[in-house]
This record gives C-alpha cells, structure tokens and sequence, in this order.
C-alpha cells in the first residue's frame, strides 16, 4: 500500500528524484537506441540474416513495452525505489549473460528479453515517481527526466564505437552491463514519498482510540491514506481510451524517421560521414526542444494539451516536407524541425496524461498507456517498410508517418471538446440556485419574511 500523495514537494529532494530519472533514462532508453551499432558486429559473428539479428532489438522493444503494466503494479504494491533497483540488476544481468553468446536463441533470451525487462522495470517507475514529486512544476521536470535519454545517446554512439574496437562486442555487453549497475545506485536515491511506517503508526492509532474524540481525527487521517491497486478499469474511461489512441497513432509514426532517415540520405547521394552527423543533429535538437518545452509548459501559458496538439501538428509538418530534401543542407534543416518538436511531445505527453486520468490513477495508467501504445510501435515500422517497397522511395514511409500524425492530433482535440463539456456540466451542476426576484432588496425582504415566520414558529 501507498499513501496517497497529497501536496507534492514541487522541488526540494524532488530534485534529486529527477537527477536520478534523468540517469536512469540514460542507462535505459539511450542503451536501447544505440544498441543498433551491435546489429553488424553480432550478424557478422553468427552469419546470420538481416532479418534474425533485428530480433533482438525486437524483442528488447516487445518486453519493454509488456513489463510496464508488470512495472506499474509492483510500483503500487511496494515502492519505486525497488522496482527500479530490481530493474538495473535485470538489465546488468542482461548485458553480463549475453557477454557469453552461445547463440542467437541466447542473445534473444538475454540481452533480449532480460535485458527488455530490465529497462522497463528501471524506465516506468522513474518516470512514474517524478510525478509524484512534482505539481506545479511537473511539466519541467518530467522534460529534464526525459533529456537523459538525449544527452546519454548523444555520448553512447562514439563511446559503445570505442568499446566494440577495444574490446569486442562481447566484452562490450559487459562493460555496458557493469555502467548499468548505477540504475541500482539511482533508485536507492528515489526516496518514497510516504512510508510505511506511517501506514502502520495511522492503522494502530485508529484501532485503539475508540468512542472519543480522538478517533474522529485519527479516522479522518486513515481516510487520506487509502489502499491503492493496479486500476485495469481505466480502459472503460472515454478519455483515457482516446488519448491510448492517440498513443498508437503517434508510435505509428515516430519509430519511422529514425529508420529510414539513413537511407534516404544514401539515396540522395550524401557521403557516410555526412549522413551520420544527421543522427547527431537529431540528439542535440531533441534535448533543447523537452528541456524548453518543459520549461514553456511550467509558464501555465497554455494547456498541456493544446501544446501537445501544436507539437503533434509542427511534427506532421516537418515530416510532409523532410521527403523535399535534394541536398544535405535541406535535409539537416528538416530533420532539426522534426527533432526539435519531437523533443517538445516528448517532454509534455506524460503531463498530459496525468492531466487526464488524475494523479491517483498515473501509475495504472502509465503501465497501460505503454501497452496499448506498444502496438503502433510494432505496426508502423512495418507498414511504413511495406509501403517504401511497393513505391520504391523512401519519400513515401515520411509521407505516411505526417498522415497518421495529423490523424492522432484529431484525437486530441476531441479528448479536448470532451473534457471542456464534462468541465461545463459540473459547472451546472454546482451552480446556485438564482432568485426569481427582480430587485436585490426585494430578494433580502424575503430572506427576513422568511426568518421572521420561522421566529414566530419557535416562539
């Protein structure tokens, strides 16, 4: 059980909270966005297909999406602090077991599925407690957690290069493993906000202060602390279901870029060199587009949810003009847009969705938003893949991602239009009640008729 958080610190040790989420979506997010630059090394070692070594990365992204409802539930029964401690010796087991590499059905069992679990266990409940610590200011912090998977990536690419060349990519799994162990070391730091002994010392005072006026208080203070379970009934909610696909659409597009981005550049002719430095402009974009999103959205100048519908639209935007690109000066100007306001979705989606379901309710949800959203990530890659061979242009998979795009930010304006209504009719509804009476002196007289009869009644 878990208090229920009331009066968040918005700032204090809760910076300490987001330093930590900020690692730890560097040691898990970027580990996973980088892992590519193993896809040669380990197809290589095993002469394997294309095809067969994807799976790992497949499998990695699969588990990491189905363990954060996992993640979310045991966050509720016991603490964030363990779930993510559990969760870095999952991912350093992960990458350690994999340093052996027997095989690929090894590799998919280890680096794929272990290390998956991992980075779900470490990733859901660090961005979870931030939440917890965060009112006001909820927007920012939740931008600075999320720019550790930026900065880390930006760091990991040169560096994971370095490793692979000094020591393989066997002895690179179990370095990475061992820097992975600081999950541990940043989950300690995730303090609870409500302990349990608290839990306990309120459950005994009520028990044993019965019939006097003591027990009124001590009821009123056990009823502030209310059992909490993983809400599955969240799916039944009208606007949690419409911001879940919003989530679909939105990881239908944005798995795309980032894998055609490369061969669209080599077909336009653009050296190597060149083309990786797109990545790079990619990551340095990203992080400055959350960490001044987050700060912009801390101004309370716009709704978190108009922002987000804005974000969505500039995106469709730079990805319905990125295929215009001739050159790479052209393309590097589009690809900074789309990552700058990636960036910005990224940083302010989770507010959002603590705007929609309450705070009560956001581990539950957080773990049930990644499920359902994992399915767009499995869908768009290979429709956009299906849609680039039957054109045969890259152009093409860009060009369907700004579609579905536009597509989600439909959805967010009539999750919008629905809350705006439900705001409305509980304004009815609590409204008081107006005078028929024309004159604010006639409606006084009455009030003092009226106390006067019941005067006289009493009497």
């Amino acid at each position: 059980m878990q208090a229920k958080d009331s009066n968040p610190p918005d700032g204090g040790y809760g910076w300490v909270v987001v330093v930590s989420a900020f690692m730890v979506m560097g040691l898990t997010a970027a580990v996973l966005k980088t892992f590519g630059l193993f896809f040669v090394e380990i197809q290589q070692h095993f002469d394997e297909l294309a095809s067969t070594t994807s799976w790992i990365t497949s499998v990695t992204i699969t588990v990491f999406h189905l363990g954060a409802p996992v993640a979310s539930s045991l966050c509720v029964q016991y603490t964030h602090r363990r779930v993510v401690i559990t969760g870095g010796l999952l991912a350093f087991s992960g990458m350690a077991l994999g340093f052996f590499g027997l095989n690929m059905v090894w590799l998919f069992a280890t680096t794929g599925f272990v290390q998956g679990l991992g980075i779900s266990f470490s990733w859901t409940p660090a961005i979870s407690i931030v939440s917890h610590y965060f009112s006001k200011k909820r927007a920012l912090a939740n931008a600075i957690a999320s720019a550790g998977e930026c900065a880390f990536a930006f760091m990991f690419g040169p560096f994971f290069q370095w490793l692979i060349g000094q020591y393989g990519w066997k002895g690179a799994l179990l370095i990475i493993g061992g820097i992975q162990l600081n999950i541990c070391v940043c989950g300690v730091l995730m303090r609870p906000l409500a302990s349990s002994c608290f839990l306990e010392a309120s459950h005994c005072e009520t028990e044993t202060s019965p019939g006097n006026g003591a027990s009124r208080t001590n009821k009123e203070d056990q009823s502030s602390i209310t059992p909490k379970t993983f809400n599955w009934m969240l799916v039944r909610r009208p606007e949690f279901v419409l911001y879940a696909i919003f989530g679909i659409l939105a990881a239908m597009s944005f798995f795309v870029p980032p894998l055609f981005l490369v061969p669209l550049s080599y077909s336009l002719g653009i050296d190597e060199s060149w083309t990786a430095s797109l990545l790079s402009i990619l990551a340095m974009v990203d992080f400055g587009g959350r960490l001044l999103c987050g700060w912009y959205a801390n101004l309370h100048v716009t709704k978190s949810i108009h922002l987000l519908a804005m974000a969505i639209t500039l995106i469709s935007t730079s990805l319905m003009l990125l295929p215009l690109a001739n050159n790479y000066l052209s393309l590097a100007i589009f690809t900074g847009f789309y990552g700058f306001f990636f960036g910005t979705t990224v940083a302010i989606h989770i507010t959002v969705l603590v705007d929609v379901v309450g705070m009560p309710e956001f581990d539950s949800a957080l773990g049930l938003f990644m499920l359902i959203r994992s399915t767009g990530g499995f869908v768009g890659p290979p429709l956009a893949g299906l849609i680039v061979d039957m054109t045969g242009d890259y152009r093409a998979g860009f060009y369907m991602a700004g579609a579905i795009l536009v597509l989600s930010a439909g959805f967010l304006i009539i999750l919008d239009r629905l809350q705006q209504r439900k705001i409305r009719g509980s304004k009815i509804r609590t409204k008081p009640e107006k005078s028929m009476l024309p004159y604010a002196s006639l409606h006084i007289l009455k009030h003092q008729t009226r106390r006067y009869g019941e005067h006289n009644v009493v009497v």
